[in-house]
């Protein structure tokens, strides 16, 4: 059977061309993809001594390691003896990777949900919209909390009948896996409470999408050749909401970033030995003081995590402008 063409907005070179001439957007990708470049390629490069604990705590930026001539900490040390430097790019990882997997799973419930309910119309709609209000009147940090405390337990009690089952097979690779995944149990729980509480928006923008997506001609011309229900999801609505569904994408990230960092500043998200930006933040308001203020211990974490921040929403509102006739018209 035929199929039938469907315009899709990434296929336009208007939008493209638009975001390439947002000098703002542009400068915040760029920003974000040598951060991304920086955190994952400097710290095998750094000395070692700057990545393991030592006697040099609460040194200021620019103090020299005292374990080694000629190194020094560029960003100071915190109350354990660890260099920021390091500890920020790593935290770069974990909150970056945290957001952007949170995102993704965000994004594939929301979209999922949000498709099934605005092509389903009527009282299938009606309800799942009246589900989306409920979730939405629930606070989402408490929710996260709930969530975390339900599901934790339960994930690394699977994660080591796993590691048994594997290592009762003589499956090495497989056991190292779960030894692993044991280890950063915490992070692997906080990505999938982020993501399964942050698809309330994207559910409720697809589907508005779907509802005037449904009514176009090239979906009533699909239909009337026979195509079935999810064909026409997969192959003419899926592809019209990608700009959709990229842009407000990039506007998921900060927010599961944001929701990382508060749960950690509060010790309830990211544990030693690993750390986040959110992490860092509660060690440097432990030590805190009127009297001698540790500044780097709070300027350094909250600069780059506010410029990252700023850079992903800038980024999502040049993607917003660029492939949104509605925004660009105001």
């Amino acid at each position: 059977m035929a199929e039938v063409a469907s315009p899709t907005a990434l296929s336009q070179p208007g939008g493209w061309t638009i975001l390439r001439r947002s000098r703002v957007s542009m400068l915040a990708l760029w920003f974000l993809v040598g951060l991304v470049f920086v955190a994952v390629l400097v710290p095998p490069f750094l000395p070692d001594e700057l990545k393991l604990t030592s006697k040099d705590s609460l040194l200021p930026p620019g103090a020299a390691c005292s374990a080694s001539e000629g190194v020094i900490y560029l960003c100071g040390t915190d109350l354990n003896g660890h260099d920021l430097f390091y500890r920020l790019l790593t935290g770069a990882q974990v909150s970056l990777g945290v957001g952007f997997v949170g995102a993704l799973l965000s994004l594939f419930v929301g979209t999922l949900y949000g498709m099934i309910s605005g092509f389903a119309g009527g009282r299938i709609d009606a309800f799942m919209m009246r589900v989306l209000d409920v979730l939405y009147s629930v606070p989402r940090i408490l929710f996260i909390m709930i969530f975390i405390a339900a599901l934790g337990p339960y994930l690394t009690d699977w994660l080591d009948a796993a590691r048994l089952w594997a290592q009762g097979h003589g499956w090495t690779t497989m056991e190292d896996l779960m030894v692993t995944a044991i280890r950063y149990s915490r992070i692997i729980i906080m990505v999938i409470c982020l993501g399964l509480v942050e698809w309330l928006t994207m559910a409720r923008i697809v589907r508005g999408q779907v509802l005037v997506l449904r009514e176009m001609t090239f979906v009533t011309a699909a239909r009337a050749m026979g195509q079935s229900n999810p064909a026409i999801l997969r192959l003419h609505l899926l592809p019209n909401l990608a700009t959709v569904v990229l842009t407000y994408l990039t506007l998921t990230i900060p927010a599961v970033i944001l929701d990382e960092s508060f749960l950690s500043f509060l010790g309830l998200g990211i544990d030693d030995p690993a750390a986040s930006w959110g992490s860092l933040l509660k060690d440097g308001a432990q030590v805190i003081n009127p009297l001698d203020s540790k500044w780097w211990l709070l300027f350094f974490p909250a600069t780059l995590m506010s410029i990252t921040l700023l850079a992903l929403n800038f980024l999502g509102d040049g993607l917003r402008d660029a492939f949104d006739p509605r925004s660009r018209s105001r």
